[in-house]
């Protein structure tokens, strides 16, 4: 067991004010693995007021000074990358070789990128008409992270706030904190000064709240559910500041009839599955043309009666469980919808795995006949489960594919390289993936509609942290 009840504020590890202790669990056993501490609004206001104090001096940093420390922490992470893919597995129940592969190497990917953008990022530029412009940092920034890609998107966001000399007090998710805690040990190896990252460990409704609301915090920046992402925006609202959120998914894959279907939608039932499909732009809702529908059909079924759950501390291809017994029930949830709503089981089902009893658990499932009324093609699932909906011609592939509250990402699958970019053009997603195309660090990342506002990575995600200011000169 171990014991993690301290924040980290103002560059030293500290007990919380008033103790409220929280018992970290492994996914996998149900077992505690670690004690970590909830804290208060009075824990928010200490790490706040660091944050402020170190902005006066942090902001008035150099790029160059930056980039030298972001380099040393590049380093730091490099050095320690295989605790941080045990610690994942451990908390979030991701398969050691998934989480080395993929969610470890995030920490790397994004922090390079972020270096990347900073170096050919002009702070101040003149403009056409003889106006200078220039890029300040914003000031004090909240930032909430999720559970699922955990550092992943403590990287999107921590790295740029030091990157463009801003500061910050993080909280992280509740479930999966002690990757969080080891980043922190990071950044204080590197020698950021004091007050320039805090993090305080806590839930939405108490830490999250004080985060938001508070006055002396300039930004909020917000990954997790679209419920929570509006909570937020209206704490944040009182004061104004600027709020980024990215929020959830129920993302299309539009597979036309020329695609390379068994290769695309073994693929795609593969991509939803990932991460126990926990994934906020999963290809959830796989849109196929009439004309292939059963044989996309049987090939989906294939690949998914292959997909095998187990142990996260074994290597290889199989998934995970889900991250907690509350997730576990909204999945098992909408299983059930799904079948009582007249969906065709082709793979899996409600109830664990057999052999799996001990653990959040869930069989992967894939639905067909599925119509994009019924709840598992409305409602983000957050686990392995798809759904397969039959179209007949673009112009009805495209009007399901946006009939959706969401606008994370979306897929298409052809071999036409017109209609790939004609359609891609049409769909109300903030990423479109075309046959495969894969998700590159420094490209922005983010959505439309109510899958939230701002962008996260490279130079975009740097410009969420920066203020314009115009200087007017005779």
């Amino acid at each position: 067991m171990l014991i993690k009840r301290d924040f980290y504020i103002n560059g030293a590890w500290v007990p919380p004010l008033k103790a409220n202790d929280l018992e970290v669990i492994n996914p996998a056993t149900e077992k505690p693995i670690a004690v970590i501490s909830m804290g208060t609004a009075a824990d928010i206001d200490r790490a706040v007021a660091a944050a402020k104090t170190a902005f006066q001096t942090y902001s008035q940093t150099s790029v160059e000074e930056r980039l030298a420390l972001l380099e040393k922490l590049l380093a730091i992470y490099k050095r320690r990358y295989d605790e941080m893919a045990q610690t994942i597995t451990l908390e979030l129940g991701a398969p050691i070789t998934m989480s080395t592969q993929q969610q470890a190497d995030v920490g790397v990917g994004h922090l390079q990128g972020f270096i990347d953008a900073l170096k050919n990022l002009h702070m101040r530029e003149e403009l056409p008409n003889g106006d200078l412009l220039v890029r300040e940092p914003i000031g004090v920034c909240g930032l909430i992270t999720p559970w699922n890609w955990p550092i992943n998107q403590i990287a999107l966001k921590v790295v740029p706030v030091l990157a463009t000399g801003s500061t910050c007090v993080l909280k992280p998710s509740e479930f999966t904190p002690l990757n969080a805690l080891l980043y922190a040990e990071m950044v204080d190896e590197a020698g950021f000064p004091a007050g320039v990252f805090n993090l305080v460990n806590g839930d939405g409704a108490t830490v999250g709240a004080a985060l938001s609301k508070h006055k002396d915090v300039d930004m909020m920046s917000f990954t997790g559910s679209t419920r929570a992402g509006i909570a937020v925006s209206k704490d944040a609202a009182e004061t104004v500041k600027r709020v980024t959120l990215e929020l959830g998914g129920k993302s299309p894959n539009i597979v036309f009839e020329d695609a390379d279907l068994e290769d695309r939608v073994a693929g795609s039932v593969l991509e939803c599955f990932n991460n126990s499909g926990q994934s906020c732009d999963a290809p959830t809702r796989m849109l196929v043309q009439r004309s292939v529908y059963d044989k996309a059909v049987k090939i989906a079924e294939a690949t998914g009666r292959q997909a095998q759950v187990g142990d996260p501390q074994e290597e290889g291809g199989h998934i995970g469980p889900l991250v907690s017994h509350i997730q576990y029930g909204r999945v098992q949830n909408l299983i059930e919808a799904g079948i009582s709503e007249g969906a065709r089981v082709l793979v899996g089902g409600a109830g664990k795995p057999e052999g799996y009893e001990t653990g959040y658990f869930v069989r992967p499932t894939i639905f067909a006949d599925v119509r994009n009324d019924m709840r598992i093609a409305r409602e983000e699932v957050f686990g392995p489960v798809l759904s397969l909906i039959p179209f007949d011609t673009e112009e009805e592939a495209i009007a399901i594919a946006n009939d959706t509250p969401y606008g994370l990402a979306a897929y298409v699958q052809t071999g036409d390289a017109k209609r790939a970019e004609r359609v891609a053009s049409k769909l109300k997603a903030g990423m479109v993936h075309i046959n495969g195309g894969a998700h590159r660090y420094g490209s922005p990342f983010g959505g439309y509609k109510q899958s939230g506002n701002g962008r996260e990575g490279g130079k975009f995600g740097l410009e969420d942290f920066l203020e314009v200011k115009t200087i007017h000169r005779p």
